[in-house]
């Protein structure tokens, strides 16, 4: 997934169709010349729906679309003809995308499913004809409802990776290294800190022809959780995650301490994040030997943990047994 095409927030304006009008229409053939009223009803204006679809991986085709408008509905004709419906405008979106009212900010459904279909505004409804409106003491009713007019809304779009594996760490701490090396993913890979601006997904071959996807996620710091650095705008994606990978290099100060700051501000965004499987492994651990590795297990927190090399190809095949372990517990 090329870097610069991967978009994951859209505020886009929504307009649905207004409705069709009702007719005010009286029935007339060459034996009647005055009939009773036969007016139809006006057609639903279009909505505007979300599609979950399989096939699509980013919100860039919306990211220049800022309005979405459907069209209204027709009116209603004698003979009791309703009027046809306006046509839907319906835009496929990713799985793991979320809908936001721009307003309130409150969520109002997410999509999980492909094929997934979600009305995010309604069209407005088909006025009666003025059939409706008769009755035994009213039996000319010469109106009909108008059509209700369409919404226009301004709503927020957001994705959440949906992968087994997301990547946790510090900017420069090895994350894009490994993505590239365990997976068909080429991130951009530079030795100094926020290489990696938006996140990349990779599939990660296994034993028997078996895979998992992972997500290289941008480098948390230190006050994330309050939108410092990238901050929030890429925490959302780890809470999709089944399994977190700690990557900590090895030529940390304390590597405890950074797992510690890194968890800190997992739990300060999304408290639930604590329940998820969690691993370490420290990167860049070429440079140690056995004696190095033994004295720094000994302050190593109690999860699952391994040291690795991407670039030397150490650990890695532990690295996924472990991952894989995790995955289906």
């Amino acid at each position: 997934m090329a870097s610069q095409n991967f978009v994951d927030y859209v505020k886009i304006c929504c307009r649905s169709g207004k409705g069709g009008a009702g007719s005010a229409h009286f029935h007339r053939d060459r034996t009647t010349a005055m009939g009773g009223p036969d007016g139809g009803d006006g057609g639903r204006g279009g909505h505007i729906i979300l599609r979950g679809s399989k096939h699509v991986w980013t919100l860039l085709h919306l990211k220049y679309r800022k309005h979405v408008i459907a069209a209204p509905g027709e009116g209603g004709s004698g003979g009791l003809k309703s009027g046809a419906e306006g046509k839907d405008e319906v835009l496929d979106v990713p799985i793991g995308t979320i809908a936001k009212d721009a307003e309130t900010g409150e969520v109002m459904f997410e999509i999980t499913e492909d094929g997934q279909e979600f009305i995010i505004v309604e069209g407005g409804r088909g006025g009666l004809g003025n059939d409706h409106f008769k009755s035994s003491t009213f039996q000319s009713p010469r109106f009909a409802q108008p059509g209700e007019p369409g919404k226009e809304e301004w709503k927020i779009l957001e994705l959440k990776l949906l992968a087994d594996v997301g990547l946790v760490g510090f900017p420069n701490a090895g994350k894009s290294t490994l993505l590239s090396v365990v997976s068909e993913a080429k991130p951009e890979i530079a030795d100094y800190p926020f290489t990696t601006l938006r996140p990349n997904l990779g599939m990660v071959s296994y034993r028997n022809d078996r895979s998992f996807v992972m997500a290289d996620i941008p480098g948390i710091i230190e006050g994330a959780s309050e939108g410092k650095g990238l901050g929030l705008r890429f925490l959302r994606h780890i809470e999709r995650n089944s399994v977190l990978l700690f990557l900590v290099p090895a030529d940390a100060d304390d590597i405890h301490a950074e797992y510690k700051i890194l968890l800190n501000e997992l739990k300060k965004y999304n408290p639930e994040l604590m329940d998820k499987q969690k691993i370490l492994a420290i990167s860049k651990s070429d440079m140690l030997d056995e004696e190095l590795k033994s004295e720094l297990e000994k302050d190593l927190p109690n999860i699952p943990y391994i040291f690795i090399s991407a670039v030397a190809q150490q650990g890695l095949v532990e690295l996924k047994d472990i991952i894989w372990t995790e995955i289906n517990k």
